[in-house]
């Protein structure tokens, strides 16, 4: 796996900043963007001051914030080096995480939970919106005979487990 530092984690990656409130930014920052997102490196990782995160150039760049987050808010976040991972095509590091209860679905590194069947991101990210899908919307269900928290279910842990297509699976269930 790709090691990433100060020069090269802006490139085509992914990662969860954790909000840092107790961290005060210096007046000079190793890096300042366009958009006037600050960056402050240390040995560890990096610390991002930013009022936008998600998609962010060729990055996907989400903050795992306090409950008083605000999009557009202005926030610090810390991320470790370690915790990077390349969006590339052909490398299967990310899993589907999704949660019955509250209906969502995300991408997660393989590094929390190696033993889930793994995707490239595009594959992942592709099959979290099919997912968030099924959870929205109904009428997909009407022509099978289980109930619809049932049929969710067993569809959506089948497409998170195997390399098959939704069609594919929904086809099993007939």
């Amino acid at each position: 796996m790709k090691t990433y530092n100060q020069n090269n984690f802006f490139k085509h990656t992914f990662c969860e900043f954790q909000q840092a409130d107790h961290f005060t930014f210096p007046e000079n920052p190793h890096y300042k963007s366009k958009s006037e997102s600050s960056y402050f490196y240390t040995d560890e990782g990096v610390y991002r001051k930013s009022n936008h995160w998600g998609r962010v150039a060729n990055c996907r760049w989400k903050i795992i914030a306090n409950e008083h987050y605000k999009n557009q808010q202005i926030v610090i976040g810390f991320a470790k080096w370690t915790h990077f991972y390349p969006m590339n095509s052909s490398e299967k590091i990310f899993y589907i995480d999704v949660d019955f209860k509250s209906k969502t679905a995300k991408l997660q590194p393989k590094i929390n939970n190696p033993s889930q069947y793994l995707f490239t991101f595009s594959e992942a990210q592709k099959r979290t919106q099919q997912i968030q899908h099924l959870f929205k919307d109904d009428k997909w269900a009407k022509h099978y005979d289980l109930e619809i928290t049932e049929l969710r279910f067993q569809i959506i842990s089948d497409f998170i487990k195997f390399n098959k297509t939704l069609q594919e699976i929904k086809r099993n269930f007939h």
